[in-house]
């Protein structure tokens, strides 16, 4: 929440400087919506437990040599535990101020470093998944230059321009924020349209037309694996898309716990701030301030739920992946049971069948194939 609106009145009109003069934002959002408060510290270090745990684990099997020469999802998975990784480390720097009341960036030259670094991943995330999904799509709709397109020199590259276009994005942080000694860390004074206009352009852009393009490319990849099954079928064969399953999961958990995110934030707009020249003990009995506390509240729980994005990758890649869950378990030293069936594991390799042609990697008894993932 920025409480840098508070600094005027409803009618535009200054307000009396002691109403504040010895509140920071946290005293001010713990005192009038406790909640919110009471959420953060509740539901966020539970994300925190299964993020550290999780990601580095992520990160170690996804960007393996064993893996990265030869999967090129695997580089995108990999870049996106780090980048989470780092993101969580961030959060907990924003979680001490914003909902322990323990200033940790409200200085000069700190506000707007840190604000800088807090956004940067989160910039980064929907662009690594829109970069899976792409490659997903074809790798299953257009197998044929899947070899040219789908590679790890490639998916390095782009990667990189993601990292260089993120921090890019982010930068117009150092200008959009500053210290004021008074508020601590606001919108620079004279930036507020520059900000409302800057805000959401990139909102719109990255957490709204990115997941949405997620979405159309994952809509066609499901409709052409039906597609192909329905064609195996047809000719006694049998089809198992273990890797584009945990693609395609990833995804949508991206997508529709992103966009109530955004759609939430694109409401704050329209939500009314009451008259901050009330007593603080009459915010709460305010039928504005009220309106605008529960809409605090159930914005908090979103948030809550996208803050899950960048915690519970690696339950989906364990649930899903067989080659990752073995992975996860010879790095816990758990026995695995040989299976010497062959087994289909994903659309990858082009064969030729009748007049159709679909993809897929066959695993001869139990091999590790970091194409299964």
């Amino acid at each position: 929440m920025n409480w840098s609106n508070v600094s005027t009145s409803s009618d535009g009109g200054a307000i009396p400087a002691n109403q504040f003069a010895n509140l920071t934002a946290f005293d001010i959002l713990y005192y009038t919506a406790p909640q919110v408060v009471m959420i953060d510290r509740v539901i966020t270090p539970f994300w925190y437990i299964i993020g550290f745990l999780g990601n580095p684990i992520s990160a170690r099997i996804w960007l393996s040599r064993k893996v990265c020469k030869s999967n090129s999802s695997a580089v995108y998975f990999g870049s996106l535990a780090v980048v989470e990784t780092v993101y969580l480390m961030l959060h907990v720097v924003y979680e001490l101020q914003n909902a322990w009341g323990i200033n940790t960036f409200h200085t000069p030259v700190r506000c707007e470093i840190f604000n800088f670094l807090l956004i940067t991943p989160q910039y980064m995330v929907p662009m690594l998944v829109l970069g899976f999904t792409t490659e997903r799509y074809i790798a299953v709709c257009h197998p044929f230059v899947m070899e040219k397109y789908c590679t790890v020199k490639r998916a390095v590259i782009v990667i990189c321009c993601m990292g260089c276009a993120s921090v890019a994005l982010g930068l117009i942080q150092v200008y959009v924020w500053s210290y004021s000694d008074m508020f601590g860390c606001v919108f620079r004074e004279g930036a507020e349209i520059f900000q409302q206009a800057w805000t959401w352009f990139t909102e719109m852009l990255l957490f709204l037309i990115l997941p949405v393009a997620c979405l159309l490319l994952n809509l066609l990849v499901i409709r052409e694996i039906k597609r192909l099954s329905m064609e195996s079928a047809a000719h006694g064969q049998g089809t198992n898309p273990a890797s584009t399953i945990t693609l395609l999961c990833v995804s949508f958990y991206f997508i529709f716990t992103l966009l109530p995110a955004t759609i939430v934030y694109a409401m704050q707009q329209s939500v009314t701030q009451g008259d901050p020249s009330l007593p603080l003990e009459q915010w709460a009995s305010d039928p504005v301030w009220s309106s605008y506390f529960t809409y605090l509240t159930i914005r908090k729980i979103v948030e809550e739920i996208c803050l899950s994005n960048y915690a519970t990758y690696f339950i989906i890649y364990y649930a899903t992946g067989v080659y990752f869950r073995r992975s996860f378990r010879q790095m816990l030293c758990t026995p695995i049971k040989p299976n010497s069936r062959a087994k289909t594991s994903d659309f990858s390799v082009s064969l030729s069948n009748g007049k159709h042609t679909c993809a897929e990697t066959v695993v001869l008894n139990d091999m590790e194939s970091p194409s299964d993932t």
